[in-house]
Parts: structure tokens; C-alpha cells; sequence
């Protein structure tokens, strides 16, 4: 993830950056997800968040851009359905422990240390038998050019959610290449890491 300032710049503008459609994945498996307390981690616009909302979840959405989040706000009012947007940097937040049924992480990349220590944080937050949903960019996007980050360093491998997440209960997993057509900057076959996993109940 670049830092604050290129981001509010991305969402200042007029258009919806990656679009107002959920992203792929997210749509597939949300009508298997229980419709609780969801939150949507570095939601960027809030596409996620809005589309879980139609889906009848009460959702929090958390972003470090004003502009993002008026975007969320302003699509939310479009849509008509109620979101909680929230002006949280994930790498400084005060993460709540056992508190959401379902939380949603699409491409957020940040360094090494960071990283593990937010998908910590994300496991600590999801309740006993609560839902993790994610999709980021593997390290093998370097080679694709179809959308983020420029450094490999920001890039996923595998093994990092099996460290995190080592006695959850996997419901889908993937590794490889999707077709990803999400406004204007996620175009074309990517290479990505997709987990639906479910915390367990003890």
C-alpha cells in the first residue's frame, strides 16, 4: 500500500478507482456467509462494503482516506443501505477482538512486518466460528502488470496465511490466475491468493 497521500488523490477523483461492483470473489461466496457483523478492512470506495450491505450484513467499513470514505458514503446513499465508515489506518488501529461474524480484505498490501502483524490483528478480530474472506495479489503479479504494487515486497506468498491462520478451517482456496475487470486500474488476467477461512469455535 503507497502512502496516504497517493491514495486520497486516487479517490478524489471523479470516477470509482477499481468501480461500485464488489470485487469477484467476494461477490461468490458471500451468499454462503451468515449476515452478521461484518467489517470491510481497507475498503478503499467501499464497494465491498456497500454490495455486503445489500446482502442484508450490518457492516463497518474502515479506510484511511477522507476521500474513500465519502466515496463509501456517497455510494451507500445511492444504493440505500446503511454503512458505518470509519477513518481507521489499519497498521495503527486499535483492533477489536471477537467481534465480527465476517471480515473482508481485498488487496491491501503493505511491507512484511506489517502485513503479518494486521493479518494477526484480523484473526484476533473475527468471532469464535466467525468468516475471514480474502483476495490479494500473489508475488507472482510482478510479472502480469494488471494492477498493484510495482515492489514484490508488497506482494503475498502463500505460507503467510498458513502462519496466521494455521487452525482455521479452510473453505476455499486458490493460488493462481483470475480474470479481474475492476474499474480503472484492476484489468486483465492476474495472479492472485483467494482464502474463505472459518475461524474455529473453541
Amino acid at each position: 500500500m503507497a502512502d496516504r497521500e497517493f491514495w486520497e488523490s486516487r479517490f478524489a477523483q471523479e470516477a470509482y478507482a477499481y468501480g461500485t461492483e464488489p470485487n469477484a470473489f467476494v461477490r461468490q461466496v458471500a451468499p454462503q456467509l451468515p449476515k452478521g457483523r461484518t467489517l470491510a478492512v481497507a475498503d478503499g470506495e467501499g464497494r465491498n462494503a456497500v454490495y455486503l450491505a445489500e446482502q442484508g450484513h450490518e457492516v463497518t467499513m474502515w479506510d484511511y482516506t477522507q476521500s474513500g470514505l465519502e466515496k463509501c458514503q456517497r455510494l451507500a446513499a445511492l444504493r440505500r443501505v446503511p454503512v458505518t465508515a470509519k477513518l481507521v489506518d489499519v497498521t495503527r488501529a486499535e483492533w477489536p477482538k471477537d467481534q465480527f461474524d465476517v471480515v473482508v480484505c481485498t488487496y491491501l498490501h503493505l511491507p512484511a512486518p506489517q502485513r503479518q502483524a494486521v493479518l494477526s490483528h484480523i484473526a484476533s478480530a473475527v468471532k469464535p466460528g466467525g468468516h475471514l474472506v480474502m483476495e490479494v495479489f500473489s508475488q507472482q503479479q510482478i510479472r502480469y502488470g494488471t494492477g498493484g504494487p510495482a515492489d514484490p515486497a508488497l506482494l503475498y506468498h502463500p505460507a503467510e496465511f498458513w502462519f496466521s491462520f494455521v487452525s482455521w478451517r479452510v473453505k476455499h482456496w486458490f493460488w493462481g490466475e483470475v480474470e479481474r475487470n475492476e474499474g480503472l486500474y484492476h484489468n486483465g488476467t492476474s495472479h492472485v491468493i483467494q482464502c474463505w477461512l472459518q475461524r474455529p469455535e473453541v
